[in-house]
Order: C-alpha cells, then structure tokens, then sequence
C-alpha cells in the first residue's frame, strides 16, 4: 500500500465547480487526498464562441494535463464535457507525454445510463456540450453490446440567464425541459456538473425515472481509477 496520500488535478472551464469538487473530493476520495484544481473558463468560452473545439484548445489542455503529470499527479480528470472529445484523444495519443491517467467527468455517467434503460434522454444548456455527451454515450453502448437511442434537449435560454447571474431563471428553463422528458425516457443524464443541483430540486415523487449527474459519479471513477494504483 501506497504510504502517502493521492496527489489528483481536477480541471475545470467553470470556476465555480472547484468548490463541488472539493466537497465530493474529501466525501469520496481516500483520507488526505490533495486536490489541485487548474481552472480555465476561456477553454469553453472560445468553444462556444466557435461553435467547435479549437487547435489552441486543444493544446491548452494538453498542457495542463502535462503540468499535472509533471507536478506528480497520480491521475487527472476534466469536469467539463464539451471539452471531452480532447479528453479522448489525449488518453489515446501519445500527446499525454507523461503517460498520468486521465479520464473525463462524464464516462462514468454514460456507462450508468446504457446499464438503466435503452431510451436515454440527454439534457444540457449548451450546444457545445449536448453533442459530445450524446456521442459518448453512443460510443459506451456499442462497447457495452447494448442497443439505445438518445434524445437530446438544449434548455433555451438557461445558460445566458447562468451567465448573466440569474440561476433561479437558469434552474427554471432546466427543470422545464427536465420534466418533458422523463415521460418519455428510461433514464434521463444532465449533460453539465453545473446542472446537478437542478436534479436536487425535484421530488422524489416526480422522479419517474433514474437522472444521472456527471460530478459525483465521476469523483466516484476516480477513486476506483487511485485504488487500482495501490
């Protein structure tokens, strides 16, 4: 066994998702766990401006991800699913120099949903993240052998009014869609960390089907990803 605690680096494009880490982190994570966060909100800013994810983004995060490895990380996730796809690529390329462990937030989630039900619902407040989400979970089913169909949602309106500092609008236009969509699902998956606390709002009565939140059961991955280390 291991005789020091994990060193983990934790990236995020929304600065206020560090705090949610670190409350999982120290619930989840083995005793003294050090959690470094790296945040950088131009690497979704510029994907949604662009509408797609940028070489220069690209290059940026495989930096980080280098300067985790370089600062002793024993592994390093991404909490933001539109930047997933460079996740992909930097686990399967010899881009990730150094080799630390790297996953997304989001795999965890979507390897749940194909287990739940064969129609999976995907809802998300941006384009930029909705597409890569769907897409991953597709990818998990046919690797799990298993048949879905995903029906994917944007919630109009609910990002610009997070950006613009009004979450009570944002978590309005979420939980709208939400409720359309558990009565045609089999289990419904929240796209963004940031909308988790949405599915907290509802009862549990209205809760018709699974809904699945990337935060807690990628921290969970997580820990699983440092017990296979010891």
């Amino acid at each position: 066994m291991r005789g020091v605690p994990p060193n983990v680096t934790l990236i995020h494009t929304v600065a206020g998702l560090a705090p949610v880490f670190n409350g999982l982190a120290r619930e989840v994570l083995p005793s003294g766990t050090r959690v470094v966060h790296v945040v950088d909100e131009d690497l979704l800013q510029d994907t949604i401006r662009r509408g797609s994810i940028a070489d220069e983004t690209r290059s940026r995060l495989a930096s980080y991800v280098d300067f985790a490895a370089q600062s002793g990380a024993d592994a390093v996730m991404v909490t933001c699913s539109s930047v997933g796809p460079v996740v992909d690529a930097l686990t399967d390329s010899s881009t990730n120099k150094n080799r630390v462990p790297l996953m997304r937030v989001d795999l965890a989630m979507a390897d749940e949903a194909v287990q739940r039900g064969a129609r999976i619902g995907v809802l998300g407040t941006l384009k930029t993240t909705l597409e890569p989400t769907a897409a991953l979970i597709r990818a998990r089913a046919l690797a799990a052998g298993r048949t879905v169909t995903v029906e994917a949602r944007v919630a109009d309106g609910a990002f610009e009014a997070l950006q613009g500092g009004d979450t009570e609008e944002h978590d309005r236009r979420v939980m709208a869609v939400m409720q359309e969509l558990l009565g045609r699902v089999d289990v419904l998956v929240l796209a963004q960390a940031s909308m988790a606390r949405v599915a907290d709002q509802l009862p549990q009565d209205g809760r018709r089907v699974p809904i699945l939140t990337s935060p807690r059961l990628g921290v969970e991955r997580l820990r699983s990803l440092l017990e296979q280390q010891i």
